[in-house]
């Protein structure tokens, strides 16, 4: 069995977590595929479900994160309003700057908390639609079925007819994805496109190539007019090709009366745009509390919510409905876990949070201004210690003046280190060093 390395994504951390989340799609498929069911539409859906539940633990931390910024934004906002017009000023905005530091502390989170949940989570995202629209990279026994095809096509011209071809659509599929049939990676490349036609195209190739009796693991791979191919057995979802755009199925269906499909054609992109919008809805809404700055925000996501689903709507026509078929079951499984969240959030006591993040902050705060006090200590001992050595007789060696400031601050201090003490050990390293220092000199 053959994995098509070629062609997965090699972009840096998102073609790692594209290998990573390719392995579960390929272990989804081959469970399917054992019980008898290999179908393309139904590994989508469980792909989808196994990975939202795996980041189930961002989305609650990230929605804990959310509740808790509501919580404190009036406080921030009060702060903001006390040095409001005070731009200017250094010490004034720096003074808001601990203020609201403090905020953050009390409530124990971070103020990039959210921006790291996102950073996260993107690759994650991007990631996850490469794997499922290029499937045959990922997935081994997709990737055999068009490896015979491309072997085919290899045999007779190396691919020459796909990049020659009259037909549009083809030609525009070659340019978009079948870079590397002119990188030295012909047979992926070839997949690549075979991958990317809609299946009208696809059986135009397979007329020129003569593919129609190609078989894989004994089943043929392409239908004919009395058995289905293995191609259309793993695409076919409650009667729609996963790998046609809406739009195929919708201009085939009307020229064909098929209104069975036609109807679920364009419940695709409807279903996409409807789900994402109710996924919208049911995430937690920060509070504006007057503030025109927070208004005029609130005012810009909620265009932004309502414009996306229609845009999502609008590319999803022209994707391969396996695309939009994953923004279905995407977003269903996040409104799903959106109300689990919402439950879970809602019992959490945020008032003993937020006392238990107070006691952490005060100590974490005390411990730095501890710190701080040490240093300026140790800065101030350092400046009166310099000073002093200056004050001695210039007609003294470098070994005298140690020995006199040394006398000096053990009567100024009344100590005398013990031997074998903390004090002790420490005089052995200063002197060790001066030593070494003077030696240099």
């Amino acid at each position: 069995m053959n994995l098509i390395l070629l062609t997965q994504n090699t972009t840096p951390i998102i073609g790692q977590i594209a290998w990573l989340l390719g392995k579960i799609m390929n272990g989804i498929f081959y469970i399917i595929d054992m019980i008898g069911i290999p179908n393309v539409g139904l590994a989508i859906i469980l792909f989808t479900i196994i990975v939202n539940l795996l980041m189930l633990p961002l989305n609650i931390k990230q929605q804990k994160f959310s509740k808790l910024s509501a919580k404190m934004s009036p406080e921030i906002q009060a702060v903001q309003q006390k040095y409001k017009g005070k731009n200017q000023d250094q010490q004034a905005m720096m003074a808001q700057q601990q203020e609201i530091n403090a905020i953050y502390a009390k409530y124990g989170v971070s103020p990039s908390g959210s921006c790291v949940q996102l950073l996260i989570q993107m690759p994650i995202l991007f990631a996850l639609y490469r794997v499922i629209y290029a499937m045959p990279a990922y997935v081994t026994k997709i990737g055999d079925t068009f490896r015979v095809l491309a072997d085919k096509i290899i045999s007779v011209d190396e691919g020459g007819f796909l990049r020659e071809s009259g037909s549009e659509t083809i030609s525009n599929v070659v340019s978009m994805y079948g870079k590397s049939m002119t990188d030295g990676n012909l047979s992926n490349g070839i997949i690549d496109v075979l991958n990317k036609l809609s299946s009208l195209d696809l059986a135009f190739i397979a007329d020129h190539y003569d593919l129609s009796q190609l078989t894989y693991e004994g089943q043929l791979i392409l239908s004919n007019e009395t058995t289905r191919g293995l191609i259309d057995v793993y695409n076919n979802f409650l009667g729609l090709n996963m790998g046609d755009s809406p739009s195929v199925l919708v201009q085939r269906a009307w020229s064909l009366g098929q209104w069975g499909i036609l109807v679920g054609a364009i419940l695709i992109p409807v279903l996409s745009a409807v789900t994402q919008w109710i996924n919208v809805k049911l995430m937690p809404q920060q509070p504006t509390n007057n503030n025109d700055q927070a208004s005029s925000m609130a005012a810009s996501m909620k265009t932004m919510n309502m414009i996306m689903p229609l845009f999502s709507a609008w590319i999803c026509f022209s994707l391969p409905s396996g695309m939009g078929l994953y923004w279905v079951a995407g977003s269903v499984v996040r409104s799903i876990q959106q109300v689990v969240i919402n439950r879970h959030i809602d019992k959490m006591d945020f008032e003993e949070i937020i006392k238990k993040n107070s006691v952490k902050s005060a100590k974490k705060i005390q411990k730095m201004k501890e710190t701080q006090e040490k240093m300026n200590a140790y800065a101030n001992m350092n400046t009166k210690n310099i000073q002093k050595k200056a004050s001695f007789s210039s007609g003294m060696s470098e070994q005298e003046k140690e020995k006199a400031y040394k006398n000096s601050t053990e009567k100024e201090s009344g100590i005398k280190a013990k031997p074998g003490s903390m004090m002790a050990k420490a005089n052995m390293v200063k002197e060790y060093n001066e030593r070494n220092n003077s030696n240099k000199g």
